[in-house]
């Protein structure tokens, strides 16, 4: 358990399932090391079992179905340093299980369906960001996966997409215009009519006038610039890389936007992109590309996803070293 004195820092990872928050949270874990963050997975705040959900007709995307007050509750005692009995939802059984006991850490990370919906819960987070994947892609995925490993048939797919689609754009998708950061993954626009979805356009949709936030941007801060790095200091097959950044606007918000189309052959040779990118709250030079490599393995390492990825938990670290600077300096004093 950490000392009376010790901050607690809350990050907030929203977005609908199978949108990448396991990989990110590794990453997280690369970054912080496991024994500083305990990681809270909003579904075990469902109020209402499998059962109880089928026969009130609502899905664990609908509030009705969870217990915000529950939530807000436990979350705040955390952040005030202080242990709960966390209640437990049994994904295999689809039940409750008796809680268990979760004492505060320096870093809480609360990550699911719902981590930005209730506002009490939403002003506590020192840090968010949304993982927003498009209609398109998330089908693509969705079809590629249960159709290969679970042997449902496409119309099966689609049917279970379609269902949930109502309480999602209700619910989940609202969530985005909250996030200090939004990675929306789309489809590739280097390739015309690309069926498969395997190259990717990613957005790092970074909100302007963040506290102790300064958006990662490329060459120039608040330009417009199109940059095609390919070249001798870039190995790119078919159909080559694209970057982009630029001021915009995000749900009445300025923001600025990173852009990466394409994917990269060689993440050795990421230092050239690293290097061309300004705020990116590494400690030392390669740093980025060094924690890339470390794990190439992680579902898209090669495309814009893992590099924001990994941005932006270089941003979370550079929150949490901001705001417990003061109880670290009194810890060495």
């Amino acid at each position: 358990m950490i000392n009376q004195s010790d901050k607690v820092v809350l990050i907030g990872v929203a977005g609908d399932s199978g949108c990448g928050k396991s990989t990110f949270l590794r990453r997280l874990s690369d970054l912080f090391g496991a024994e500083l963050m305990t990681v809270i997975c909003l579904d075990d705040y469902h109020s209402l079992d499998r059962k109880q959900r089928k026969a009130a007709g609502v899905t664990a995307l609908d509030p009705r179905a969870n217990n915000f007050d529950l939530m807000y509750e436990q979350i705040k005692a955390l952040k005030e340093n202080r242990s709960i009995d966390k209640p437990i939802y049994n994904h295999e059984t689809g039940e409750i299980d008796p809680p268990e006991r979760v004492d505060p850490n320096r870093i809480i990370v609360i990550e699911g369906l719902h981590p930005l919906y209730d506002e009490r819960v939403r002003e506590l987070i020192d840090f968010s960001v949304y993982l927003d994947i498009s209609d398109d892609v998330k089908i693509a995925w969705k079809i590629q996966r249960d159709m290969a490993e679970r042997g449902h048939t496409y119309e099966d797919v689609l049917a279970s997409i379609n269902a949930r689609r109502p309480d999602f754009e209700a619910y989940i998708d609202i969530q985005k215009q909250y996030a200090d950061v939004v990675i929306q993954i789309l489809p590739t626009q280097l390739i015309p009519n690309d069926e498969e979805k395997k190259v990717l356009r990613v957005r790092l949709i970074q909100r302007e006038g963040v506290e102790g936030f300064d958006p990662v941007y490329l060459f120039d801060e608040g330009s417009t610039i199109d940059w095609i790095p390919c070249g001798r200091k870039l190995t790119c097959s078919y159909p080559g890389i694209r970057m982009h950044y630029g001021p915009d606007s995000y749900y009445g918000n300025e923001v600025s936007v990173l852009e990466v189309d394409g994917q990269f052959d060689r993440l050795e040779e990421m230092i050239y992109v690293e290097s061309h990118l300004s705020n990116t709250s590494t400690k030392y030079y390669g740093e980025m590309t060094e924690l890339l490599l470390k794990h190439r393995e992680y579902p898209g390492s090669a495309n814009g996803s893992g590099l924001f990825q990994v941005l932006v938990g270089l941003k979370m670290r550079a929150t949490y070293e901001r705001l417990t600077a003061g109880s670290r300096e009194l810890a060495n004093a």
